[in-house]
């Protein structure tokens, strides 16, 4: 085996080498990294058999839970990547930051720290002089007073934008430098920003022109989100051409997207299969082809801005994996009526950086618990923030003692 990774340990190929091999003796033939364990016959005696394999290989580095939490070969070589360099990273705090997308909005979100932490009203202040010449308004004023208007595309997204990129400075002001982001939906300008890929200026106009473009779309589309996994919402939506797979947010959390009226029909056909969903609180059907008409116009508005490429690894939510590349008109673009790959994005930054804390970015925790039943028992610590409203200097000061920074930081 190789030594790819920090230290001279293995790396997810090295992992992936290792486990193809192992479970295709199992099976007594070829085996595919994507498809389930199950599959290829590992039935709970076999698994067992592997778990004890893996234990002697490599030693303690999961529980046997896991094999059932990551049921691929593939996915199991990045849980193991990433619990390995937990291992070799030993106690140094690694924060990863994910900035959560539309839906986490509500009235008055982070009114508390804004209330009581200076350095988050600097930052909210900021971000909202870069908003306010697009937007026509403030989204400190809006953010502040209550206002259900909140909930409205074209003013939710540069808020929401505000907010994240505001509680990220915070952080960042105190110390603490993210070792890579990644960001769902509306989530992923603010991750731009804090990679170095977008300018504050830029990511304010592009967020105004993106909101205000999918406000004017036609009303009828919605969102659900579902406890299927993606071939039984695959499954549901078969015979409805105007409803596709939103996001996938983890194992068994997939959000459907498209007219309202098939929505419901879905939803209908999965409770009759035992399966649970409910309506989003967003005004239309986004990351689908719905949103296609949004397309051409938001494209001619980002191409006169520029867009770099990013400076600290940042996972794309659009293709499920670390990119490179600079974030422009067409990456912008493309995102709009793609499926949120969070699962795919959160499983390749958890085990290819290894970090020691997963920290969510947002005004209430949504991400969470997809990152902790991604990550599994042995990952790293995933902490919102911010939890509500009320959120205060206090709760910001035990955030920080979390991530060894701030004024509670030992020496």
């Amino acid at each position: 085996m190789t030594a790819n990774a920090p230290g001279g340990a293995p790396d997810e190929d090295d992992f992936l080498h290792w486990l193809r091999e192992q479970v295709a003796a199992y099976a007594q033939r070829e085996v595919d990294d994507d498809a389930p364990l199950a599959e290829w016959g590992l039935g709970s005696l076999t698994l067992l058999e592997l778990y004890g394999d893996i234990e002697e290989r490599f030693g303690p580095l999961i529980d046997p839970p896991d094999l059932w939490a990551h049921p691929t070969i593939r996915d199991l070589a990045r849980h193991l990547a990433m619990r390995n360099g937990l291992r070799v990273h030993g106690e140094r705090v690694r924060a990863a930051f994910v900035f959560t997308g539309q839906g986490s909005q509500h009235p008055r979100m982070a009114a508390g720290l804004y209330e009581h932490s200076t350095a988050y009203r600097h930052h909210l202040t900021t971000a909202d002089e870069a908003i306010s010449p697009h937007l026509g308004r403030s989204v400190v004023e809006l953010i502040l007073s209550g206002d259900s208007r909140i909930h409205q595309t074209a003013l939710t997204q540069p808020a929401l934008f505000a907010v994240c990129y505001a509680l990220a400075m915070t952080l960042i002001g105190e110390g603490v430098e993210p070792v890579a982001v990644l960001g769902h939906g509306v989530g992923e300008f603010a991750a731009a920003v804090v990679s170095g890929a977008l300018p504050l200026a830029v990511a304010a106009q592009l967020v105004s022109f993106r909101g205000a473009f999918m406000q004017y779309l036609p009303s009828g589309g919605g969102m659900i989100a579902t406890c299927a996994d993606p071939h039984e919402a695959a499954e549901a939506t078969a015979s409805e051409p105007g409803v596709s797979i939103g996001a996938f947010n983890a194992a068994r959390a997939t959000v459907l997207s498209g007219e309202l009226a098939a929505l419901e029909r879905v939803q209908e056909r999965l409770a009759s299969s035992g399966i649970a969903s409910t309506f989003l609180q967003v005004t239309h059907a986004f990351h689908s082809p719905l949103m296609e008409p949004v397309a051409p116009r938001f494209e001619e508005a980002a191409r006169r801005l520029p867009g770099g490429a990013p400076r600290i690894p940042y996972y794309s939510t659009v293709y499920g994996r670390r990119i490179d590349e600079p974030l422009d008109a067409v990456y912008w673009t493309h995102q709009i009526t793609s499926p949120v790959r969070f699962a795919d994005a959160a499983r390749a930054m958890l085990s290819q950086q290894a970090p020691s804390h997963a920290v969510e970015i947002g005004p209430k925790p949504v991400l969470t618990p997809f990152l902790r039943r991604i990550a599994g028992s042995r990952g790293p610590r995933c902490i919102p923030v911010c939890r509500g409203p009320q959120s205060n200097a206090v709760e910001l000061a035990g955030v920080l003692s979390a991530l060894s920074a701030g004024p509670l930081a030992e020496a």
